[in-house]
C-alpha cells in the first residue's frame, strides 16, 4: 500500500548542477516554496558563489556541495551526506548540463564522451542513488531537464544532442517504470532560454562564429524564453508529477512538427546546417566567454543584451583569458 499520503508535502529538495543559470533558479524556486534545498556542482568557487548570492539577495538558506554527477560514488555519497544533514530526499531534480557547438569535422569522441558522463550517466546516477528511499517511503519526485534537442537533433550541437536524446528515454522510461510507487519522474523539454548559458558553453571549430548565432538565438525575445519563469513551471511540473513537460512555443511546435513529419524535419535541418560555419577540422575548444572576447562584435553584443543581463544575475561568470578551464586542444582516442 502506498504511503503517499504521508507525504504529500516535499520537505527536501536537491539539485544537480544548481550553482549557476537554471539550476540556480530552479533551486531558488524550491527553497522559496519552503524546502530544504541542497545544490551540487562540480566548481567549488560557483557553489559557494551561489549559496552565497541566494541567501544575501533572496534571504534563502540552502546547503552547498561539491560534486561530479559523472562519477556515481561520488552522487551517492553527496545523497547520504544530505539525507544526514536534512533528512530523506522528496524531489530531486537533475540541471547539470555542457553545451558544445560546433561542425562535425571538429567534434571529437573526448566531446561526446564529456556530454554523455554529465547528461545521461548524471541523471542515472543521481536516480538510482535517491530512488531505494523514495520506493521505500512510497513518494518521491524525480526530474530531469532534457532540451527540444533530445527531440530535434540540431546540427552543430551533435554530441549535446546525442546526450539529451538518452536522458529523455530515461526519464520517460523511468515515469512509466515507477508506476503505482507513488514517486514519478518528470521530463522536462526546455527550448532556448535567457540563462547567459553561453558563457560557459564550449564552441569548436571556429569557435568565434559558431559563439554568434549559438548566443544571439539564446537571447532574442521571439526565440528564447524568460529563465525565471521556466523555472516556476519546471518546479510546478516535477512537484505536480506530471510525465512531461515542454516549454517555449517553438520548442512545442518543432516537437509536434517532428512527431508529423520526421523526414520532412531531419530535411529542413539538413539545409539549416548549410547556414552556420563550417570548420577544417579538430582544434581548439573554446569557452564563450573567450570566444565573445575574440568575436568583438558590437552587433552580436548588442542583439545579446538580454542574454548578457542574465548571466550577471543568474552566476554566469566570465571566464578570465588564460584560465586552464578556458581552452582545450580537441582530440581524437
Amino acid at each position: 500500500m502506498s504511503t503517499t499520503s504521508a507525504r504529500e508535502r516535499p520537505r527536501t529538495a536537491l539539485v544537480a548542477g544548481g550553482s549557476r543559470g537554471l539550476g540556480l533558479l530552479v533551486a531558488r524556486e524550491l527553497a522559496g516554496r519552503g524546502l530544504r534545498t541542497t545544490i551540487c556542482a562540480r566548481d567549488p568557487e560557483e557553489v559557494e558563489r551561489a549559496v552565497r548570492q541566494l541567501r544575501q539577495d533572496h534571504g534563502l538558506e540552502l546547503q552547498g556541495l561539491v560534486c561530479d554527477v559523472a562519477d556515481g560514488a561520488a552522487v551517492r555519497q553527496m545523497v547520504r551526506e544530505v539525507e544526514r544533514e536534512h533528512g530523506d530526499i522528496d524531489v530531486a531534480i537533475h540541471v547539470a548540463g555542457v553545451i558544445q557547438a560546433g561542425p562535425l569535422t571538429a567534434v571529437t569522441e573526448d566531446l561526446f564522451r564529456e556530454a554523455i558522463d554529465i547528461m545521461v550517466w548524471g541523471p542515472i546516477h543521481l536516480a538510482l542513488a535517491v530512488l531505494p528511499g523514495m520506493r521505500e517511503r512510497g513518494f518521491g519526485r524525480l526530474g530531469t531537464v532534457t532540451s527540444i534537442g533530445g527531440v530535434v537533433s540540431p546540427p552543430h550541437l551533435l554530441p549535446y544532442a546525442t546526450a539529451k536524446f538518452g536522458a529523455v528515454g530515461l526519464s520517460q522510461g523511468l515515469h512509466a517504470d515507477l508506476a503505482g510507487t507513488g514517486v514519478t519522474a518528470t521530463t522536462i523539454v526546455p527550448g532556448l532560454m535567457r540563462t547567459g548559458s553561453d558563457r560557459h558553453a564550449l564552441f569548436t571549430g571556429y569557435p568565434a562564429k559558431e559563439y554568434a548565432w549559438f548566443s544571439v538565438a539564446a537571447s532574442l525575445p521571439l526565440l528564447s524564453m524568460d529563465a525565471e519563469r521556466a523555472a516556476r513551471l519546471m518546479v510546478d511540473a516535477v512537484l505536480g508529477g506530471r510525465p512531461m513537460v515542454i516549454l517555449t512555443p517553438l520548442a512545442k511546435v518543432a516537437t509536434r512538427f517532428a512527431g508529423l513529419a520526421p523526414s520532412t524535419t531531419t530535411r529542413l535541418l539538413r539545409l539549416a546546417s548549410r547556414a552556420l560555419p563550417t570548420g577544417s577540422g579538430p582544434g581548439a575548444v573554446v569557452e564563450g566567454s573567450t570566444a565573445r572576447r575574440r568575436l568583438g562584435s558590437g552587433v552580436v553584443d548588442r542583439l545579446t543584451t538580454l542574454g548578457t543581463r542574465a548571466a550577471q544575475r543568474f552566476n554566469e561568470v566570465d571566464t578570465p583569458e588564460g584560465d586552464g578551464r578556458v581552452e582545450k586542444r580537441n582530440r581524437r582516442d
